[in-house]
């Protein structure tokens, strides 16, 4: 994606099945479980750079004995940071020690973070600080070992001021109002509450104090717990949590906006937000790894019983897809085929706009994640091309000449590598007051690759605001000298905000809603915007649950053609010498690709929970108002 904006938290949770013993002998370390974590965290680098958190439990440990570990970083790479320290930790002991380098029962007892139950989470912060407050796990301690509480996800919630309230009624004093800490509150309130009653419980069953502790690690009813504090949740999520005593959930939204997959076997318990990541550190086949239905938990007892249990009633599905296009791993099979199919579906808009001329057009792509849609483009290019040479060849007949025939087969797509990211610059660029001085500088071109009388087409996999376009990559392309630039963005117009996890929260950041504005100027109509602000102002009320979404009508007047027509007009530099077309795939061709994952509520407005509508009225009030903030 040529415009950076926030990638998708990911999540990792492995239960080891065996004791420790079982994995030195079989594997050759008691670090199985760590090491296994770090993999499935780097793996899953690619949905965050901000920050990174572990956290691990040890299971039977005695009084005194220290059972639950931590660590986080906020580090410019908070993954090898948290590694670093875990295995300075490990090496410090053992080095001291030397004589326990074999023995797994005083390395689990006096070693940190190596436990049977580990939770791992990689951040990109959506908003609010970078800082290590805001780094997942977050943890809600208690000297009762059921009431400890660890928490991480991948989510955003429309409704905390609701959920913030909801605690104060309950007669809790929350520390912020950040939708983490209210969601680990509302789930440990219940979790207390649920621990308290098998404590009487129990107690009248004629048990002892001490007795009743194991009862109620076998006893406590997770999913009900979960059910009790997802009641009024409203938002995109994956949510993972261990309990002190061991026990473990991963749970998942209704409409299965985020994603998230499990494996089993008889050593291991792995969920993880994406499946490849699961397939390639546990070395399994792609149909070993499941998805979580919408709306379900996978919930792991101590006793290391796995079940899937219904938590909510799962609504219509819609799986963001964005995840397919953009923030999961291309090496997915089924996400592979699907950006294919993507690039594909665009080919006949950009075969109109190069007027069929594949002889005089170069075709490449935006480094680095539009790269499988380009193979699916070209390929379509190539499918073309020799349908063409079919019939030409029919046409000529037996008496056809061999330089005919050379001439008629050496036709293929051409295919150059024109622009080039300097991949070290990429990851210095993160804030906006630094990005534009430093912007134009991210990509290079291979000089000599375009030829003036060429079309250059250029397909990048969404285009959300332009601006790097505008100042860098379009500026760079017309140094080529090509006749026209095509850029081609394998998603849809990016039209509303999402609220469920990517910071796409103002209206006015999307190149598509700056299009649309100009056209109301253009066209006269600029007195439906007041008048869309007054029905949206009716709606922004946090109790709403029937909201409209009225923003919709901001785009209804103008098709996707005009819409795109004027993006071209508003991302063409001032001097560029190339005429500039932008073409967009159209909302039926993300479907026929992604058809698992309907979630298209930032192309469409069509959002899966009341909350959104709330969110992109409000986004829509403070646009009108000129107020510079998120609308959740």
């Amino acid at each position: 994606m040529s415009d950076p904006i926030k990638h998708e938290c990911g999540i990792s949770l492995i239960r080891l099945l065996k004791p420790l013993e079982y994995y030195k002998e079989k594997y050759g370390t008691a670090f199985y479980g760590v090491n296994k974590m770090y993999l499935m965290m780097e793996k899953q680098h690619n949905r965050g750079q901000d920050g990174a958190g572990f956290a691990s439990i040890k299971m039977d440990m005695q009084p005194g004995e220290r059972y639950m570990s931590r660590v986080r970083s906020a580090q410019q790479q908070p993954i090898q940071d948290i590694f670093a320290q875990i295995n300075n930790r490990i090496n410090t002991a053992l080095t001291e020690h030397p004589e326990h380098e074999d023995d797994v029962d005083w390395q689990k007892k006096n070693i940190p973070y190596i436990g049977e139950l580990l939770m791992g989470h990689v951040r990109y912060g959506t908003f609010g600080k970078n800082s290590i407050e805001s780094v997942h796990p977050f943890l809600r301690q208690n000297n009762w070992m059921h009431r400890n509480l660890i928490v991480a996800g991948n989510f955003n919630m429309t409704n905390v001021d609701e959920l913030f309230s909801n605690l104060v009624e309950l007669g809790q004093h929350p520390k912020e109002k950040a939708d983490t800490v209210t969601v680990m509150e509302k789930i440990g309130h219940f979790l207390d509450d649920a621990v308290a009653k098998l404590y009487k419980q129990i107690k009248k069953e004629g048990y002892t104090k001490r007795e009743a502790s194991a009862l109620i690690a076998e006893r406590l009813n997770v999913a009900k717990i979960l059910r009790k504090a997802s009641k009024n949740w409203d938002g995109g999520y994956a949510m993972s949590g261990l309990i002190g005593h061991g026990d473990a959930f991963v749970m998942r939204d209704p409409a299965g906006i985020r994603p998230a997959y499990y494996y089993q076997d008889d050593e291991v318990v792995v969920v993880a937000s994406e499946r490849p990541v699961i397939q390639t550190v546990f070395n399994v086949n792609f149909d070993d790894v499941h998805e979580l239905d919408p709306g379900h938990a996978v919930i792991i007892k101590k006793s290391g019983s796995m079940a899937l249990k219904k938590i909510l009633e799962p609504t219509e599905r819609k799986a963001c897809s964005f995840e397919r296009i953009y923030f999961s791993r291309g090496s997915d099979k089924e996400i592979y085929q699907e950006r294919k199919k993507l690039g594909k579906l665009v080919f006949p808009e950009i075969l109109k706009s190069i007027d069929n001329d594949l002889e005089n057009t170069v075709f490449s792509y935006i480094p680095n994640t539009a790269e499988t849609s380009f193979f699916g483009m070209v390929k379509e290019a190539q499918n073309y091309l020799n349908k063409k040479k079919e019939e030409q060849i029919l046409a000529l007949g037996p008496n056809m000449k061999a330089e005919e025939l050379h001439k008629i087969l050496n036709i293929r797509p051409r295919i150059e590598k024109v622009a080039i990211k300097d991949a070290k610059l990429r990851t210095f660029i993160t804030q906006d007051s630094s990005r534009d001085d430093l912007v134009t500088h991210v990509y290079d071109i291979s000089y000599g690759s375009v030829k003036p009388t060429d079309n250059l087409v250029i397909i990048d996999d969404s285009i959300v605001r332009g601006t790097t376009l505008k100042r860098s990559i379009l500026k760079i392309l017309d140094r080529l000298s090509p006749k026209k630039i095509v850029v081609v963005s394998s998603a849809p117009q990016i039209r509303y905000p999402d609220c469920y996890g990517i910071d796409m929260a103002k209206l006015e950041d999307f190149v598509a809603f700056k299009a649309a504005l100009a056209l109301h100027e253009d066209h006269g109509t600029t007195h439906l915007i007041k008048e869309i602000y007054e029905k949206c102002r009716t709606q922004t009320d946090p109790a709403n649950r029937d909201a409209v979404n009225y923003v919709k009508e901001f785009y209804a007047p103008f098709s996707a053609k005009q819409i795109s027509k004027k993006i071209g007009e508003i991302l063409s530099p001032e001097g560029i010498k190339a005429e500039v077309e932008i073409i967009y795939q159209s909302i039926e061709g993300l479907h026929s690709a992604c058809p698992k994952n309907l979630g298209d509520w930032y192309f469409t407005g069509n959002y899966p929970t009341p909350g959104g509508n709330r969110v992109v009225n409000k986004a829509f009030v403070n646009f009108f108002e000129g107020k510079n903030e998120r609308a959740y």
